[in-house]
């Protein structure tokens, strides 16, 4: 019998990696162990840059569950087909890896600095992070036919143990990258920073065990290749490291229009103050402005941001990139806010749900018979900057310093649920939700029926419950779906609207939006809010209220027939487990 011939003398377009198995510097058993160590290494920086993209496109546009769906979907989708173009590449399985892992490294690495530059200058970065998602998708679907070639080249094993070995190796790595990601790289590094160090060990990775383990497979010209690929990958990861600090000033500058004074990323929030100190930067004689915040950050060191100093505008504290209260604009969020709830009975004991700026405690210290605030905030670096911060404590009063104002850090909803009430002394007169808007997936239990049901529990005997609901011109159908769930909680309600400015959600419709004039109780855009009580709550404001700059007793009333002139019925309310506000 004629043995057939040899496939690399019968013109095979296979090359010799392709046959038998690799010549090894290291003995079989430890050139598998590094196979394996670099599937390990190449999931974990898999991983952070999953999450990486989904952590900042939620802080960027404050909506985690759509955020995390787009980057999941898409890249599962991608690994798909980035797992059916890898087997074009399984009979050059060496340089295909080393090629693939300097692509991954630099895409990945550079794709927190890319999502944030889109954003912070076209406004936008929707388009951006599918784009991410599906490059980085298709690089990490094509790691495993390549790996799984490689690791059967070191030592031939049949296919069901070769390919449990390496998911094993895949999912350990999975499971450090992703703890990694918030508990390390996050708090030390931030996560441009981050990016691009894991772009870094992933070219150090991929590229090490192509041109050590398996040099043998590589021609000359291969060789030399991948080695001024993964050194050029290298510079640019680490002039990217370098410019982290200035690109990151000129993107906070495009994102809040002027110089930052104070940047300071808590273990909540990115927490960012511009304009000046002085008496024109607090608005002292003028209202004040509020906007909505939402999303998460992660954990980083102050900063006292460059070139601040006693003058450069009205003060605006902004909260994840949203302008939470500013002394420029003239508007009266917090009068609207606070002086309804505190004008329909008594108010000795008040309990003020985040507002951890101090402004809304500022509005109840005004009043008459106010003998404790309890003030509940979920970041402790926000009200930290209100006590110290001169522009921002002279713009609440310096409130928080007042003896009969306590400050408790903690998560709202958790502090009601355990009895933070009743460890506070009993039941309150008013309460104050100065919350996140109803329309951010952060914020979603914080407007559900278990909410206020807790809060209703913390209520004294005609005590009043007042909310800050959203817009009810620009998203109608959350507002008044706060206003069902509250009602759903055992309260009756009076809801009223303030006329005021978009709240700073990036949507083309708010920013149109224009005030109407003072006390009309009409606007092209408005702040939202709902008073409830345990019987229907009257729209008033008492004698003894202090003057108000910007609220009046009929422009109150106006307030109140204005909205419920556009009252959406037979809405269901928000639980935790059917959310409604996302519309």
């Amino acid at each position: 019998m004629i043995d057939p011939p040899d496939p690399v003398h019968r013109g095979s377009p296979d090359p010799p990696e392709a046959i038998g198995p690799a010549r090894l510097p290291v003995p079989a058993g430890i050139g598998r162990l590094l196979v394996l160590a670099t599937v390990f290494v190449c999931a974990a920086c898999g991983i952070v840059y999953e999450l990486e993209l989904v952590a900042l496109s939620s802080y960027l546009t404050g909506d985690s569950v759509t955020q995390a769906s787009v980057v999941l979907s898409v890249m599962v989708f991608a690994m798909g087909i980035g797992s059916l173009l890898a087997k074009r590449l399984r009979c050059r399985a060496a340089v295909g890896f080393g090629a693939l892992e300097a692509g991954l490294a630099l895409v990945g690495g550079f794709s927190a600095m890319a999502l944030y530059a889109c954003y912070a200058w076209f406004g936008q970065s929707r388009s951006v992070l599918v784009g991410f998602s599906l490059a980085i998708g298709m690089l990490i679907g094509a790691e495993v036919p390549l790996l799984m070639t490689l690791i059967q080249r070191v030592r031939r094993q049949d296919a069901g143990g070769a390919v449990a070995d390496l998911f094993a190796a895949d999912y350990v790595g999975a499971l450090v990258g992703g703890l990694a990601f918030p508990f390390l790289l996050l708090p030390l590094l931030g996560q441009v920073s981050g990016a691009l160090l894991t772009g870094s060990v992933n070219a150090v990775a991929g590229g090490g065990l192509v041109l050590w383990l398996f040099r043998s497979d590589l021609s000359v010209r291969a060789r030399w290749a991948l080695v001024l690929a993964n050194v050029l990958v290298l510079a640019l990861l680490a002039v990217g490291t370098v410019l982290v600090s200035p690109f990151e000033r000129a993107a906070r500058d495009a994102v809040y229009g002027s110089a930052a004074r104070v940047a300071v990323r808590t273990g909540v929030q990115e927490v960012v103050i511009t304009g000046g100190t002085g008496p024109d930067a607090t608005g002292r004689t003028g209202a004040l402005d509020h906007r909505d915040s939402s999303g998460r950050g992660a954990a980083r060191p102050e900063r006292q941001a460059a070139g601040a100093g006693g003058t450069g505008g009205p003060l605006g504290l902004y909260l994840d990139g949203r302008l939470r209260a500013s002394a420029g604009d003239g508007f009266p969020y917090h009068e609207g806010l606070v002086h309804p709830a505190m004008s329909g009975g008594p108010h000795r004991r008040v309990l003020v749900l985040g507002g951890g700026d101090g402004l809304a405690a500022r509005e109840v210290l005004r009043c008459h018979g106010v003998v404790s605030v309890t003030v509940v905030e979920p970041d402790p670096g926000v009200t930290r900057l209100a006590r110290t911060d001169p522009g921002l404590s002279a713009l609440n009063g310096h409130a928080l310093n007042d003896p009969r104002v306590r400050v408790v850090p903690g998560d709202v909803f958790e502090w009601l649920r355990r009895g933070g009430a009743a460890r506070d002394g009993g039941p309150y007169d008013v309460i104050v939700a100065d919350l996140p808007d109803p329309g951010s997936q952060a914020s979603t239990k914080l407007y559900s029926q278990e909410f206020y049901g807790l809060a209703a529990r913390a209520l004294a005997e005609g005590g009043r419950l007042v909310v800050h609901a959203g817009e009810p011109l620009v998203r109608p159908r959350s507002y008044w779906t706060v206003d069902a769930t509250v009602r759903a909680a055992g309260l009756r309600t009076a809801p009223y609207r303030i006329p005021g400015r978009f709240t700073g959600q990036n949507d083309a419709a708010e920013r149109s939006c224009a005030p109407a004039p003072h006390g009309t109780g009409g606007a092209d855009c408005c702040w939202g809010f709902v008073l409830a009580a345990r019987r229907t709550p009257r729209l008033d404001l008492a004698p003894d209220t202090p003057a108000l700059r910007s609220l009046t007793r009929d422009g109150l009333r106006a307030a109140g027939r204005a909205a419920r002139h556009d009252r959406i019925g037979g809405l269901p309310p928000s639980t935790l487990m059917h959310p409604r506000h996302l519309d």
